[in-house]
């Protein structure tokens, strides 16, 4: 019957279509059911729990246990990888879809196992176990692993790890900056040994990212000797922390003695005679005999210390106003000393040092540091030698003897510090201030004494100012003879140049008077002369003015007859075309109305005055009172008074 329906309509005639499609649809579910398949994508893994087992060994995880690594209930060790599986029926199985693991660039990942064996007492970190990065769970169980923080860690990648077996946490990257050194602390392996400060020096640990290989070969927990260097690490935070502190540098001019807290107590090389304080060779405890040159070093500030003593001349300034850049001095100060005739009195003391490289570890040995080789040494000893020697003399003696005095402390001085392992190169007195009162007295003294000389200078010059003042004398009396026969010769050449001179003089006037007379002679001929020709040029000159001004008035007189000549022949013109256009009868009345208009000629009187009805004797009155009346009012508009027309 359904197949005849079906024959009958159209839209059921291809049913058996829906049978394949039907297949398909439930052919997932299907089969998971009969066959138990499961499919894992490729970017996924499997986290499977088993929901019950059948009686039997193993059935029942080992106390302690939370994954399964033999087929117990429970959650499984083993995780399926990406493909296909059967027999996994869901009655039994649950079959959990997980993401892979990922550890991005500049990180590393921390792993904390949840499941495994318990750690020994004392250890705070799981050893690693081959188990495939921790992909293999199985492996890592059956092979020992231990549950909690694992040494081993995840470098950048990607992982199928069982996150039921094992929580990962990102950290950052080591990274130790350039001048730059990492200290390093473990907080896993064994006890430091007793009466050190740092743990042994362990090799095969790759900068301490082989934390396995430095627990293996013995390493300590706590400060370690080794230090890192610049570079990027994949350390494990849980068992290595690292500070990051600036490379040692020793300076151009100096050597770094180096003080070790670590190490074996090693045998002493200065021999019987230097008794203050043990050096020994490179690597063990205590100061190192070979210090360092100039330069940059990994130095752990923690187990070693590096002591900076300068090689080049060293200035120390016993003054209060002065210290040097390296300030050695700054608790130095200007030494106070008394004399022998009981004044006080200051001085300014400069001592140049000088330390030889090698010697510097026997300095720092006896000393500790340069700080305390000039408060111990070199303050005591040359202030004690200037104020002995200042009480040995009197501040005169002291002032005038100064530089053998500064001779007598560079060669006390230089003895003084040759046992102690430095050179004195040399000591210089500075300023040197006595009292004042003192001073004073000196000052007095010394000013009369340089009066005395200039006194008896000037007694001198007295002495030899009055034989020059008789040798003056007798030259001005010679002077005075010589002056007197000069004036005898003077007055006589006078009297004959007197005559001489009337001489010239009488003949210079005749000269002169004829020179007038002559002149006057040549001046009327040049006058008159002058004024005939002043005349003709005058004469001459008004000639040509009249020409000058008959011309002008010719060309005038020209001139405007030919303007005359040209108006009236265009107003001709005009008025010859203005007739031909009005007529000649019209243009005479046009021009007669004109020439009136031009003239103001009144055609119309002002007033007219006429009778009315008549009678003259009213007419009269009307006229008589209008013309008063138009008065009146050109008064009023201050026109003049019209004259009253004759009767």
């Amino acid at each position: 019957m359904l197949l005849a329906q079906a024959s009958s309509d159209p839209y059921l005639r291809f049913w058996w279509v829906l049978i394949p499609v039907i297949c398909i649809v439930l052919f997932k579910p299907t089969l998971r059911l009969l066959l138990g398949m499961v499919i894992v994508p490729e970017n996924r893994i499997g986290l499977v729990t088993k929901k019950f087992v059948l009686l039997g060994a193993n059935s029942k995880l080992p106390d302690g246990r939370i994954l399964a690594t033999r087929g117990e209930a429970g959650m499984q060790a083993r995780t399926l990888a990406p493909g296909l599986y059967w027999m996994m029926w869901p009655w039994q199985y649950s079959v959990s879809m997980q993401p892979f693991t990922m550890i991005p660039e500049g990180k590393v990942g921390l792993v904390l196992s949840n499941d495994g064996r318990e750690m020994p007492t004392g250890n705070i970190l799981a050893r690693k176990v081959e188990c495939d990065n921790f992909q293999d769970t199985v492996a890592f169980l059956v092979g020992g692993g231990q549950k909690g923080r694992q040494t081993h860690v995840l470098t950048s990648g990607t992982y199928r790890i069982n996150t039921m077996a094992f929580s990962i946490t990102l950290a950052d990257i080591t990274v130790i900056k350039e001048n730059m050194v990492g200290i390093v602390t473990a907080l896993d392996g064994q006890p430091i040994k007793r009466g050190q400060i740092a743990g042994e020096q362990i090799e095969g640990h790759n900068n301490f990212q082989n934390v396995d290989a430095f627990l293996n070969n013995g390493g300590n927990r706590g400060l370690q000797p080794h230090v890192m260097l610049a570079g990027s690490y994949f350390v494990n935070k849980w068992a290595i922390q690292i500070e990051e502190t600036p490379m040692t540098e020793v300076p151009i001019g100096h050597v770094g003695v180096v003080i070790s807290y670590i190490g074996e107590d090693g045998k002493d090389v200065t021999g019987e005679t230097f008794k203050h304080g043990n050096i020994v060779e490179k690597g063990f405890r205590g100061v190192w005999m070979e210090p360092l040159g100039p330069g940059k070093y990994p130095i752990n500030k923690y187990t070693m210390k590096v002591e900076l003593v300068p090689t080049t001349n060293l200035v120390l300034n016993w003054a209060n106003a002065r210290s040097e850049s390296h300030a050695l001095d700054k608790n130095l100060c200007t030494i106070s000393v008394r004399s022998k005739d009981g004044f006080q009195f200051n001085l300014d003391v400069s001592q140049i040092i000088h330390i030889p490289a090698t010697e510097a570890p026997k300095v720092i040995a006896r000393f500790g540091s340069m700080m305390n080789l000039v408060s111990q040494v070199l303050e005591p000893t040359i202030g004690n030698y200037f104020r002995n020697s200042a009480q040995d003399s009197d501040v005169i003696s002291f002032l005038i003897t100064r530089k053998e005095r500064q001779e007598s402390a560079k060669e006390h001085i230089n003895s003084v510090l040759a046992e102690y392992n430095v050179n004195a190169v040399d000591t210089l007195i500075g300023d040197i201030v006595p009292p004042e009162a003192l001073m004073k007295t000196l000052t007095d003294r010394k000013i009369a004494q340089e009066e005395e000389k200039t006194y008896e200078t000037q007694r001198m010059a007295q002495e030899k100012r009055q034989g020059m003042e008789k040798e003056t004398a007798i030259a001005d009396m010679q002077r005075e003879i010589v002056k007197a026969q000069q004036s005898v010769e003077i007055s006589q050449r006078t009297a004959e140049a007197t005559v001489k001179k009337a001489e010239g003089d009488a003949t210079g006037l005749k000269l002169q008077v004829n020179a007038e007379s002559e002149a006057m002679k040549m001046r009327a001929n040049a006058e008159a002369e002058a004024t005939k020709a002043k005349g003709a040029a005058q004469a001459e000159y008004t000639k040509m003015n009249a020409v000058a001004e008959a011309e002008r008035i010719s060309k005038t007189g020209l001139a405007e007859a030919e303007k005359i000549m040209a108006i009236g022949k265009s107003t001709a013109e005009a008025y010859e075309l203005q007739v031909k256009a009005m007529g000649e009868e019209n243009f005479t009345r046009f021009k007669i109305t004109e020439e009136i208009g031009k003239g103001k000629i009144k055609i119309i009187p002002d007033l007219y005055i006429g009778g009315g009805n008549g009678d003259s004797t009213d007419g009269s009155l009307s006229g008589l009172m209008g013309l008063q009346l138009l008065q009146m009012l050109q008064a009023k508009n201050g026109k003049p008074e019209p004259v009253a027309p004759k009767e």
